[in-house]
């Protein structure tokens, strides 16, 4: 007899537990050796692939640190004081050396004493800034040093670093510059480990009279190192281009060069990874790179740490496998009749929730295995119908918390420079100037925080603003003009909070032309196609025309989360004022910038004419 009238003869439950044992059961045994096969790479290509973020995420905070370095090490430039009194230590110097005196002659004590006091007090607010940075040292033509110390103490060997950093700085016009980590012994005779930016301070000429240098301590990359570290259960090392080790999470090879290791050598690209054996054992190296300064960071994984679970994971696998066969065979014998007819009715449900009606319901008659499925069946369309709901109802909450986050936002540096201002003045005037700057301040604080649902009416606003130039004048006397020609059957519309001032902040603080007596600043309003239209205008130095592209790019896109862009003209006021009227209003609106370098900038607010905002239903 063949084999196929031996199944033909077969009774219809054998037949059925047959096909379903070799429609079932062999794919079951496949996949499940693939999966444990699989799993293993899988482990490889996630774990490089979550390695390389998080290095990317961890190398641009420490490249918005370093950024911030370079901006701080510019403030001098822009600080008369200062320069000033670099001027005067190197005259002050210059005539010593002149009269090859050797040590400080009485009478010119307090004249040193007064340029040492001057320039750390300037230091000390430099210092301030930005956490995490060591120290700040500032030198004149001479060399001679003045320091402003956070934490840790400051170099032994400060005259040789000078010489040092003006050797690397020999070529510089100006610019600044990242060095490598270095190991120095601080006056405390501790070992300290440091990478630094430096810059020569120029004259009005573009002649240098002296030098910066900010050290940071490698105590800012240490936390974001460990973390990594503990995540992927490796090892991890920073260098520079020139295989200058600026972190290694050993804390052996820091300040060296290790240009001629073969780990090195072979993170030759962008970002990768790569299999290098060593110490009879086998490790995973993923690598990436720094856009900004070139560095490199370098993880190496024990290999032994991305297989230590697979064994059990495959085991897990034959054992799951192996019990669904059996289970398989079991409902194949006892179910195959009853579970046909059921299952027939449930795709046909299926198919109706497929089409969006979530309130079909599955009649369970039997509490066995197909009554079972039916009931999770109905408590999924039940689920699914509450979590839609959820979701919109998280979505309109999310909007609405983005929302009160951005209308929450305020610069702070305004707020610091503002007091600095009236603390000097009480210190200088005994007469009620001081007072009129802390109302006009008050005033300020009081619109900035109160009245929580972030509206307003627009001669309010108009005020708040004429209150900022105010209190600019008073820093800066007679250096603004605020102008304003709203039309009055406009000024109580109702608008947004602070929706006009950090467009004004934005314009006074990257706009000021220092050729100009008085910045003028206008307010006007226009009717545009039923919308309503504020322009804010400036005769400030203007902004060029890929400068101007990129922000209108950045604002029609609607991001602020790119840090890069706040080193552009509109900085992050436009955006945050861009996003609330989005957020408020709709994608309708918002706002965008025209402008000639040299010319003066014009930013356009656009809103509707009768207030309305966007419905979530």
């Amino acid at each position: 007899m063949s084999v196929k009238q031996r199944v033909g003869d077969m009774k219809m439950d054998r037949k059925l537990m047959l096909s379903f044992i070799v429609l079932v059961s062999i794919p079951l045994f496949i996949i499940g050796y693939y999966s444990s096969e699989k799993y293993t790479q899988s482990i490889e290509e996630k774990t490089i692939a979550y390695s390389m973020k998080m290095q990317e995420s961890m190398m641009v905070r420490i490249d918005d640190y370093i950024e911030d370095m370079v901006s701080i090490s510019s403030i001098p430039v822009y600080m008369d004081d200062i320069k000033e009194n670099l001027i005067r230590s190197n005259a002050y110097y210059a005539e010593r050396q002149h009269e090859g005196e050797k040590q400080v002659m009485p009478n010119n004590f307090s004249q040193l004493l007064s340029i040492q006091r001057a320039i750390e007090g300037e230091l000390s607010f430099i210092n301030s800034i930005k956490r995490g940075a060591n120290s700040v040292y500032l030198f004149d033509s001479y060399g001679n040093s003045y320091y402003s110390i956070v934490s840790g103490g400051i170099r032994n060997n400060l005259e040789q670093s000078y010489h040092n950093w003006m050797s690397e700085l020999e070529q510089s016009r100006g610019e600044a510059l990242l060095l490598h980590t270095e190991k120095y012994i601080s006056n405390l005779q501790s070992e300290k480990y440091a990478f630094t930016v430096v810059r020569k301070i120029m004259d009005r000429s573009l002649q240098p009279i002296g030098l910066i240098a900010i050290d940071a301590a490698i105590s800012v990359v240490d936390d974001q190192m460990i973390e990594l570290d503990q995540v992927t259960k490796g090892t991890s090392l920073i260098v520079d281009e020139q295989g200058n080790v600026i972190y290694d999470s050993q804390k052996q090879w820091i300040a060296s060069n290790r240009s001629d290791q073969e780990l090195i050598r072979e993170a030759r690209l962008e970002h990768g990874s790569f299999y290098r054996a060593e110490n009879d054992d086998e490790w995973l190296n993923i690598y990436s790179t720094s856009e900004s300064t070139g560095w490199k960071v370098i993880t190496s994984i024990p290999v032994r740490e991305l297989t230590s679970e697979t064994t059990a994971v495959k085991r897990v696998i034959w054992i799951t496998t192996a019990i669904a066969v059996v289970i398989s065979i079991i409902v194949a014998i006892f179910l195959s009749l009853a579970i046909t007819r059921p299952l027939r009715t449930m795709a046909r449900l299926m198919k109706r929730v497929q089409e969006g009606d979530f309130q079909v319901k599955f009649p369970v008659k039997y509490r066995d295995e197909v009554g079972m499925l039916g009931s999770q069946f109905n408590r999924m369309t039940v689920r699914l119908d509450q979590l839609i709901q959820d979701i919109y109802d998280m979505e309109t909450k999310k909007n609405k918390a983005e929302l009160q986050a951005l209308q929450n936002q305020i610069n702070p540096h305004f707020m610091y420079n503002t007091l600095e201002t009236i603390r000097m003045s009480a210190e200088m005037n005994d007469d009620s100037l001081t007072a009129d700057m802390i109302a006009t301040l008050g005033k300020l604080l009081r619109y900035s925080i109160g009245d929580l649902d972030g509206h307003t009416v627009l001669k309010d606003e108009l005020l708040h603003v004429q209150h900022y130039v105010e209190l600019l004048n008073y820093r800066y006397p007679d250096r603004f003009e605020l102008i304003c020609k709203i039309d009055e059957e406009l000024l109580n519309k109702t608008v947004m909070k602070l929706l006009l001032q950090p467009i004004v902040e934005n314009a006074i603080y990257h706009g000021l032309d220092d050729l100009n007596e008085t910045m003028v600043i206008t307010i006007r309003s226009e009717l545009r196609q039923q919308q309503l239209a504020l322009i804010i205008s400036d005769n400030g130095i203007g902004i060029d025309e890929q400068r101007l592209a990129a922000l209108n790019a950045g604002l029609r896109a609607n991001s602020s989360s790119d840090d890069g862009d706040r080193k552009d003209a509109g900085g992050i006021g436009l955006k945050n004022v861009n996003e609330r009227i989005k957020l408020q209003y709709g994608h309708r609106y918002g706002l965008y910038v025209n402008s000639t370098a040299g010319c003066g900038t014009e930013v356009v607010i656009l809103l509707p004419v009768e207030r309305r905002a966007i419905s979530y239903a």
